[in-house]
């Protein structure tokens, strides 16, 4: 059959049998996806393996590289129906009506041997006399013929054209009858470049024809009203559910592999045990490079003979549109370049102007976003949104959030159509263009992030964060082969500093505040900022790099009267004390932080921190001081609306009382602290410590109720009933304390 696919299908069962009960119960359906996700594979076997209610089978696959010309959509249909190519003249839905209901029954034949059998003369009626041998018979006067009437009277005849149409109607419903009870089944394959004249046709087609059944593959919609529509997404490349050995998009490269092997032994002999052995952690960087599409994995498995697996999966990471081979029964099937390409010559000029300068967003992006990366030229900005609208509609864009709710919708784009449109970026010259206008769009972003966080709103904050953390760190890394853009980038870095300190992104923000400080001016505030944050980060995994970060960042802020600065490079100081055992050392620091950090400073952690940490560090020596500290920072203005610092505090304070002997009120202020959390979000390093905590003490408890029942003479269930409670105050001190979780009291992490 033509379109049918050497090998099979590979993780479509569901969805061939989505598309065959679709099909029996509905006249119109269309598969949508992607292009090479493989519409045209499923739809020519269902075809080929389906057995619905229909007789025929007429299957139409569109060739052609460019936009179809008006009619021939039709001359395609008529000449698979016919056999017959159809004359200069275009073909009208009419003569495909006529064409697909030419289904006639054969005449009966006498059987061979046997004359027709005839009737009886008893049964015969009487064979009538000619007229020549018959008496005239007289007149009667009922028999004889009226006057004329006058010509005012007579009624109209009808013409003959009236009579010939009303004769062509009751044929064709004649023919529509039969052809309800046959029924016939058109594929329409591939029907982007002729999109519009497939609406057209198919919509005259389904109410002139009862019993014709349409199966359309297209990258959208026909948006006509019965309209059944299967979404192709492309495989999956994650670990089975039903008991595979491996993921579909992996098993189809593995069986696509060993097959272009198997056939070009002739030509490499080295290629015949290429698909035998693979290196399978390569082979699924390639699939989930590739995002399971079936097309793109089989071009990547016939270029195995050329390049070895972990060399093609560092290939495809840098670009895709390069994919390609000699041979396929599509044209557009030959390359992944000219694949995509065929939703570029659908789009108008403004749409491929805004798929272009996309191109350059890694990661989701929404309405806004879109408008500050596209606007401009001849593109204007209330024109963005509809042209974001048709690159979904074609799935050139993924929807990642749809419309309808409370938040603006996301859109990501594929990456083959990614690496296109940055093709033609390039060709029109406007990659460094684009590149600053998002490098100064996510400084934005991450300005308003940490003005989220200052007022309160850190939820939102980590929200916004967590959606634009692909763009974010393309935006970072793009910066170091671009001096040009390494301020930018490190005022976004620095921005970020509570994503990086608190919410585990320690040894990721390092990096990049190492790798950029180098190209930025000493001199600036920045660079102060850059320096005292990396050394935060640093303080638990390399400490004496912590102290010479210190070193340099100190007299630069001293001279440059950051007070701000001042204060968190005292707290890094006292997490580097605190590590040392030094305790009292650490207690200092952590009072000089926190009497000299602003109330409202911006760029790093509030004095709450600092209170906090100086409470832990004088619940050995000093409890009384230390519940001072703990009191200070839960009555710190702002900290109710500081979640991670007012959860610092709590933490800070169930300690004290915890390790002298209150372990009842420590777990209740635990548990409190445990239950104001958004249990959504990346947690903080504060929260796992109160797990911990709230861990330790029950834990304990456990151990207190079994030393009393043991004591018990002869009472066990009476001891386990009358054993302590976690909740009482009187439960004694446990002899060892729990170890410090330092990172979590202080806001740096391990």
């Amino acid at each position: 059959m033509k379109g049918a696919v050497p090998g099979g299908l590979v993780g479509r069962g569901r969805e061939l049998g989505a598309l065959r009960a679709l099909l029996e119960e509905h006249r119109l359906v269309t598969v949508v996806g992607g292009a090479g996700v493989g519409k045209s594979a499923l739809v020519a076997v269902t075809a080929r393996t389906s057995k619905g209610p229909w007789r025929r089978v007429v299957q139409v696959r569109w060739q052609g590289s460019r936009r179809g010309t008006p009619g021939a959509l039709a001359a395609a249909v008529f000449e698979a129906v016919t056999g017959t190519r159809p004359g200069p003249e275009p073909v009208e839905v009419r003569a495909l009506v006529e064409r697909l209901t030419a289904e006639r029954e054969p005449e009966r034949e006498p059987k061979r041997g046997r004359e027709p059998e005839r009737e009886p003369e008893s049964k015969r009626m009487p064979e009538r006399e000619p007229e020549s041998k018959r008496m005239p018979e007289p007149e009667s006067e009922s028999k004889r013929k009226p006057e004329r009437e006058p010509e005012s009277k007579r009624k109209p005849k009808r013409k003959p054209e009236l009579r010939r149409e009303s004769r062509r109607d009751s044929k064709r419903k004649r023919e529509r009858e039969r052809l309800a009870a046959a029924g016939v089944l058109l594929v329409l394959d591939d029907m982007d470049l002729v999109h519009r004249e497939c609406v057209g046709m198919v919509q005259g087609l389904l109410m002139a024809v009862p019993g014709l059944r349409v199966l359309v593959s297209s990258r959208s919609v026909l948006g006509l009203g019965d309209e059944q529509v299967l979404e192709l997404a492309p495989l999956s490349t994650h670990a089975p559910v039903d008991g595979s050995v491996h993921p579909p998009a992996v098993q189809l490269f593995l069986d696509r592999a060993r097959a272009h092997a198997h056939s070009h032994a002739h030509d490499h002999p080295h290629a015949a045990g290429l698909g035998d052995e693979l290196d399978l952690p390569s082979v699924t960087a390639i699939c989930r490079s590739l995002e399971g599409f079936p097309l793109a994995i089989e071009l990547a498995a016939e270029h195995l003979d050329r390049h070895r697996v972990g060399d093609l999966a560092k290939l495809l990471e840098q670009d895709q549109c390069w994919l390609s081979r000699p041979w396929s029964g599509v044209r557009r099937h030959r390359s992944l370049r000219t694949a995509v390409g065929a939703s570029y010559v659908l789009c108008d000029r403004a749409v491929r102007i805004v798929w272009g300068r996309l191109s350059v967003l890694s990661g989701s992006f929404d309405e806004s976003t879109a408008v500050v990366m596209c606007a401009g030229g001849s593109v204007l900005a209330y024109q963005v949104p509809a042209c974001l609208a048709q690159l979904a509609s074609m799935h050139v864009l993924e929807v990642v959030r749809g419309p309808g709710g409370l938040r603006e919708p996301r859109y990501r784009m594929l990456r083959s159509a990614r690496d296109f449109g940055a093709e033609r970026l390039r060709e029109a010259q406007e990659v460094e263009v684009a590149a600053e206008r998002r490098a100064l769009h996510y400084r934005q972003v991450s300005a308003v992030a940490e003005s989220l966080w200052n007022s309160g709103s850190q939820t939102r904050a980590m929200q916004l964060v967590r959606d634009e953390q692909d763009d974010l760190r393309a935006t970072l890394r793009h910066a170091l082969h671009h001096p040009e853009h390494a301020a930018l980038a490190l005022e976004t870095a620095l921005n970020l500093w509570f994503w990086w300190a608190v919410h585990g992104g320690a040894e990721e923000g390092r990096d990049h505040l190492l790798q950029l400080l180098p190209l930025c001016p000493t001199d600036r505030e920045l660079a102060v900022r850059g320096l005292w944050l990396a050394s935060w980060l640093t303080s638990s995994s390399d400490p004496q790099g912590a102290r010479e970060l210190l070193g340099r960042a100190w007299p630069k802020a001293v001279l440059a009267g950051d007070d701000a600065a001042v204060g968190w490079i005292a707290h890094v100081q006292g997490l580097l004390a605190l590590g040392e055992g030094e305790v009292r050392a650490a207690a200092e620091y952590f009072d000089q932080a926190a009497r000299t950090v602003p109330a409202q400073a911006s760029g790093g952690p509030s004095a709450v921190v600092s209170l906090a940490a100086l409470a832990v560090a004088r619940s050995d020596f000093a409890p009384r001081a230390a519940q001072r500290a703990a009191r200070r920072a839960l009555t710190h203005p702002g900290v109710r609306s500081d979640t991670w610092a007012c959860a610092l505090a709590r933490y800070a304070q169930a300690l004290v009382d915890h390790q002298h002997g209150r372990s009842g009120r420590a777990w209740r202020r635990a548990h409190r602290a445990l239950a104001s959390l958004d249990g959504t979000l990346p947690g903080p390093h504060g929260p796992a410590a109160l797990s911990e905590l709230f861990t330790a003490i029950e834990t304990e408890a456990e151990a207190e109720a079994e030393a009393a029942a043991g004591a018990a003479d002869g009472a066990e269930s009476a001891a386990a009933s009358c054993a302590p409670s976690v909740f009482l105050p009187s439960m004694p001190r446990p002899r060892t304390a729990p170890p410090l979780i330092v990172p979590a009291v202080t806001g740096t992490v391990q």
